[in-house]
């Protein structure tokens, strides 16, 4: 028999009684996980508001403003009326110019129709793991490591199994555990070099083991380079797609945020076999439409326009990270190895006998140094802090000062 409801507001309380946990979420979406640099972000943020003078070592943000001609092309773009929707690859006077930079950077041939356009560059990983995994396939990826990785991963459906990176190696990765964890299962190998959070480089040696692994159990590989024009001095960058092996079967994903300090522009970009590209861009279609016609227009500029600004803040960050890793190894129970690109330290805490998130809390709480615990990269990052040295030598120096009396007293 039918309940009648004699109003409006009867109807509404009958609603609300409904049983709520009828309304799930999906389980993509009830595993992830905040990115820890927001996280303690918003805490730092907390603190300020509260009053406290806060040093950001945080955000992996480069801390000058983007080079003047960029913003000029960019606003030069909105004035003429580059503000109207764009193909969901991108257009193509920056995808002739990715291809050609990216290509020559790396000794090969990019053709256009390869390089796909997104707002920023999580859209070319996030995307192209959408495009090859399914249900059950492993992907093998860097940890410590980027944490959109697993989550990406899980995102399709897909198995995350970390690879350690070696400390006493630079962090390069284990590839004893790599070739152990290869099995029928396993689809897709991510790199990530330079990388975050280690600034650890791979080398050529350990690049052609993991293509030759690649190619043995026919793997695809994404290789995440965002760095791969922030690597000091003495230490070459070897990317896996230089390689004629990597053709059919390497995702290259790069951005502008970094290396042109274009963060807020959101842009970038992956390079992928076409068959594969075409995919990517479809997925663009029903996710985000279009990446906006002005920053590309800034990201032709980008490109094209003068590069000396990129080895003055290379140079620049290779004097902090001299500056900030002579000072770490002088602390208390700290230990530090040399990053060889990005803008991290990856500082060795064990010896505190205190877990990551601990000490990162009591730096941020107690000295106002805003850093990231290990953990934020996964398990495998526990006794680590990471510090971007992407701010100014006098910020970083304070850092240390402040963080000296609470590494004493351990």
């Amino acid at each position: 028999m039918l309940t009648r409801l004699k109003s409006p507001t009867m109807l509404i309380s009958h609603i609300i009684r409904l049983e709520p946990e009828r309304l799930e979420f999906a389980k993509r979406v009830e595993e992830l996980k905040p990115e820890g640099a927001y996280h303690v972000l918003s805490r730092a943020k907390q603190l300020e508001a509260e009053g406290m003078n806060i040093i950001h070592l945080e955000i992996g943000q480069p801390d000058v403003d983007t080079f003047a001609h960029i913003a000029k092309a960019g606003q030069a773009a909105i004035a003429e009326g580059a503000t109207r929707y764009t193909p969901p690859n991108g257009i193509a006077g920056l995808r002739e110019a990715i291809a050609e930079d990216a290509g020559r950077r790396r000794g090969v041939h990019f053709s256009p129709e390869q390089v796909v356009i997104g707002p920023g560059a999580k859209p070319g990983l996030v995307l192209s793991v959408l495009a090859v995994i399914q249900a059950k396939d492993e992907v093998l990826y860097p940890e410590p490591g980027f944490p959109t990785y697993p989550a990406m991963i899980r995102m399709a459906g897909g198995k995350p199994v970390p690879i350690p990176l070696i400390e006493e190696d630079n962090f390069a990765l284990d590839l004893k555990a790599l070739k152990g964890s290869i099995n029928a299962r396993t689809k897709m190998i991510v790199l990530n070099s330079p990388s975050n959070p280690t600034g650890g480089v791979l080398g050529p040696e350990t690049i052609e083991q993991i293509l030759s692994l690649a190619v043995e159990h026919d793997l695809w590989l994404l290789s995440d380079e965002i760095y791969s024009r922030m690597v000091y001095e003495g230490v070459p960058f070897t990317s896996i797609a230089s390689y004629p092996e990597s053709v059919n079967r390497t995702i290259l994903v790069d951005g502008f945020s970094k290396t042109y300090a274009m963060t807020g522009w959101r842009l970038g970009y992956a390079i992928a076999p076409s068959k594969l590209a075409e995919r990517i861009s479809l997925l663009n279609t029903h996710v985000f439409g279009c990446t906006a016609e002005f920053t590309q227009v800034a990201g032709v500029e980008a490109i094209t326009g003068p590069q000396e600004e990129i080895q003055e803040l290379r140079h620049a960050y290779q004097k902090r990270r001299n500056l900030i890793v002579a000072g770490l190894s002088q602390l208390p129970n700290v230990a530090c190895q040399l990053p060889e690109g990005a803008f991290y330290a990856f500082p060795n805490i064990k010896s505190t006998g205190m877990t990551s998130d601990r000490l990162a809390t009591r730096l941020l709480e107690e000295a106002g140094v805003a850093l990231l615990p290990g953990t934020a990269f996964g398990a495998l990052g526990e006794g680590y802090l990471r510090i971007s040295y992407a701010t100014s030598s006098e910020h970083l120096t304070e850092a240390l000062e402040r963080m000296h009396p609470i590494l004493s007293h351990i």
